[in-house]
């Protein structure tokens, strides 16, 4: 009995040490916007950043294994604002949404966001998939039971009625107190935040209802703004978030939409206005048609089975011909004033990408994203990594966790060779994935 004893004592002791890692030597942004930190020593125990300093002011202890970063910057884990796990850049919906809903929870979600994490996301925003696999995916990954991101799910899209064949992932609302109880049904359900679409074919009543119960379970909304009329409405009702820049060919948003956005940023005591543009699928489109040798990168095949890979290639073998994309050459040059006048009226910007649509592989949106923004519509890298990092988590509530390299926070850390600062596009290659305190990767090692 002793002996037993001893070996449990043993057991429970060694279960018990905490893992002790220091990031040494690397440019430190740490997602404030601050002034990087050059040689940064990064200390981190378990899961927490206990001490940040630079080499020759900090000491290493012993028992900290080093990790060196040297020639490399280090910033907080990527957040992605707008992805769909259920999706991995197939063509065709109709197809893809009657074939693989049974392979959902166990096959591509959690592939989906395996490819998001080893690309540096460490948080990520699904918005719109089925209730019940989007929640199990959640907490398979919150308990260490499959690799990806911290994942906040809306659950089904809510809209005015479902599109045909797409039952499971949205729901319809007929009238006040059917949209009331959809919303109950989710908040009970766990959801993390509402997707709202569609919002100018419902009722004012019904819209209202939506966002009002939404904020009485303290979920925020997200909604889109492909139309003016969504982005008055949903302006009115209070929602919390707009995504995309709008699908029509109009040159700009209308006027009288400007200057409601422009009344509801003025009105500090609600809080910043949240925009999630979502403009790199669209942007980059006519680029792949030229130049698309990335879709024969094997990144986004992680997880999946050779047969999905062949589905999915065979969907997209002719980029040029897609119907999903035929009006988006007509749509790019519409997109930077529209960016620039939701910039300019005073909008919070976050990094999103609708990852998952066709030829928008987990793997690769959100660097596209960045880049997009730094290199085409000239925004200042440490403001686009800002809007990857620690605007997302604020948006989330979860700030005082997640979302900047800070003492006392959690340590969801990446770290890329080279200088992001100049070269925002070497982050498609990202070289250390740390996540909680645990390297997921390190191509150094």
């Amino acid at each position: 009995m002793k002996r037993i004893s001893l070996i449990l004592l043993l057991f429970s002791c060694n279960f018990l040490v905490s893992q002790r890692i220091a990031l040494v030597g690397g440019t430190l942004i740490d997602g404030y916007g601050n002034a990087p930190i050059y040689d940064s020593v990064i200390l981190i125990n378990d899961e927490t950043i206990i001490d940040i300093g630079t080499v020759g002011n900090i000491n290493v202890p012993e028992e900290y294994e080093v990790v060196s970063t040297e020639g490399m910057s280090v910033m907080p884990g990527l957040w992605d604002m707008h992805v769909h796990l259920m999706i991995n850049g197939h063509s065709d919906y109709a197809y893809w949404d009657k074939t693989y809903p049974k392979l959902f929870k166990d096959v591509i979600m959690p592939s989906s966001a395996h490819q998001l994490l080893m690309a540096g996301v460490t948080s990520a925003r699904d918005l719109g998939g089925p209730l019940e696999e989007s929640l199990e995916v959640r907490d398979m990954i919150n308990s260490g039971k499959i690799p990806g991101p911290t994942m906040y799910m809306s659950g089904p899209f809510v809209q005015k009625k479902p599109y045909p064949g797409t039952e499971l992932f949205r729901w319809g609302v007929n009238g006040e107190k059917d949209a009331r109880n959809k919303i109950r049904i989710l908040a009970k359900a766990g959801v993390d935040l509402i997707k709202l679409i569609d919002q100018d074919q419902m009722t004012f009543e019904e819209l209202s209802a939506i966002v009002d119960e939404a904020h009485k379970h303290n979920l925020k909304v997200v909604a889109h703004a492909h139309r003016p009329e969504e982005i008055r409405l949903g302006l009115k009702v209070g929602v919390d978030n707009f995504e995309h820049t709008g699908l029509s060919s109009s040159p700009k948003f209308p006027d009288d939409v400007i200057e409601m956005i422009n009344e509801r940023t003025a009105q500090m005591n609600l809080g910043p206005l949240f925009w999630t543009p979502t403009i790199e699928g669209l942007y980059n489109y006519t680029d792949v048609i030229n130049n698309n040798e990335h879709l024969d990168n094997d990144s986004w095949h992680l997880d999946l089975p050779d047969s999905i890979i062949l589905d999915i290639k065979n969907s997209i073998a002719k980029p040029g011909e897609l119907p999903y994309f035929q009006l988006t050459p007509i749509r790019k040059p519409t997109l930077k004033t529209k960016f620039d006048q939701l910039r300019n009226s005073g909008v919070v910007m976050m990094i999103g990408t609708d990852s998952g649509i066709p030829m928008k592989f987990h793997s690769q949106s959100t660097w596209n994203e960045l880049e997009v923004w730094v290199n085409v519509f000239n925004v200042e890298p440490l403001d686009a990594i800002k809007s990857a990092t620690y605007w997302p988590s604020f948006f989330m509530g979860v700030s005082d966790k997640v979302g900047t390299i800070s003492v006392g926070k959690q340590a969801d850390i990446i770290a890329v060779k080279g200088n992001v600062l100049k070269h925002i596009s070497t982050l498609q290659n990202v070289d250390i994935v740390m996540k909680k305190g645990k390297i997921y990767k390190n191509t150094k090692s």
